[in-house]
């Protein structure tokens, strides 16, 4: 997670002078963006709060997003759209400026859905919205967690200029 710092307070300079707010659902980074998000003194004044979406039970019932969203094309866990759906539930349920949300799949292996180990969808919901994948090519999945969430706050701050 030290990594993770420098980018957490990058993110938290820039929504403080903004006095704007963020809140994160994130799934195959375990909760480490929250986790470097409030390691940064001060945090209260810009994290209203996240959850880790890791399985469908939690999407029901900490997003109340219904299994009926995913009879839209292409919606899927791991996905663009579905990352782009959690940012923008999570920015609606919290009433924060932002929302940034993570899906994919970390390793060994890939997921269900077909992705390989090192697929993650990135996404950011408020006065920017826009969606990303990434693909780094490799099963080792503490690794990957730590790509994803540097990856996540890197996207994020690059929509705060936006």
């Amino acid at each position: 997670m030290k990594d993770l710092l420098p980018l957490a307070e990058k993110v938290a300079v820039a929504l403080i002078a903004r006095k704007q707010t963020i809140g994160v659902a994130e799934s195959s980074t375990g909760g480490l963006i929250s986790a470097a998000l409030l390691a940064v003194p001060g945090a209260s004044a810009y994290f209203i709060g996240g959850g880790v979406i890791y399985t469908r039970d939690a999407r029901r019932a900490l997003m109340d997003i219904p299994d009926d969203a995913f009879r839209v094309p292409g919606m899927r866990s791991s996905s663009e759209p579905y990352a782009q759906l959690l940012a923008t539930q999570i920015r609606e349920r919290l009433g924060c400026d932002w929302g940034l949300s993570e899906t994919g799949a970390s390793g060994p292996s890939g997921n269900r859905y077909g992705d390989a180990a090192g697929h993650s969808c990135i996404a950011v919901a408020g006065p920017a919205n826009e969606v990303m994948t990434l693909e780094t090519g490799s099963g080792d999945r503490q690794q990957n967690m730590q790509v994803f969430a540097q990856t996540a706050l890197t996207f994020l701050l690059k929509n705060f200029k936006n």
